[in-house]
């Protein structure tokens, strides 16, 4: 019996079947839209490959999915409604910002990526001045 709740393990909604546009010899011509383009014109690689890219979406519907299941509907609209402010705190543009609140709330801050290391605000040899930077995010300049 479901009782009408939606099913903890996602399924994917579509299947694409992308057939690539060919060329004189029946295969992509690489050297009009280059070797990047043409590979996403292909499709998937690996069966994985579409999977692995859309993991986060399918753990955080997943994860909503078994607190409406566990809590009611009200847990995972306020968790929903608290990412969305989360991710509108705003700063001045020159002010780098750690987006910690949001991090918190969708679990990233347990996950240590390249970006944590090699993104660093306080390696960034470009430092804008303020005056320029607020202005041209105002469309002044």
């Amino acid at each position: 019996m479901s009782f009408g709740l939606p099913s903890v393990k996602v399924k994917p909604e579509h299947v694409e079947v992308v057939k690539p546009k060919e060329g004189i010899f029946g295969v992509p011509d690489p050297m009009v839209a280059g070797i990047g383009a043409t590979k996403l014109k292909i499709g998937v690689s690996h069966p994985l490959q579409t999977s692995e890219k859309n993991y986060h979406l399918n753990e955080e519907k997943m994860n909503m999915a078994m607190l409406r299941n566990i809590q009611g509907l009200h847990a995972p609209l306020k968790l929903t409604m608290e990412k969305k402010y989360s991710s509108k705190v705003g700063r001045l543009p020159f002010l780098p910002s750690s987006n910690l609140q949001h991090d918190v709330l969708t679990g990233k801050y347990l996950d240590i990526g390249f970006e944590d290391i090699l993104n660093t605000q306080d390696l960034c040899e470009v430092a804008g001045q303020p005056h320029a930077v607020v202005e041209r995010s105002l469309g002044l300049l």
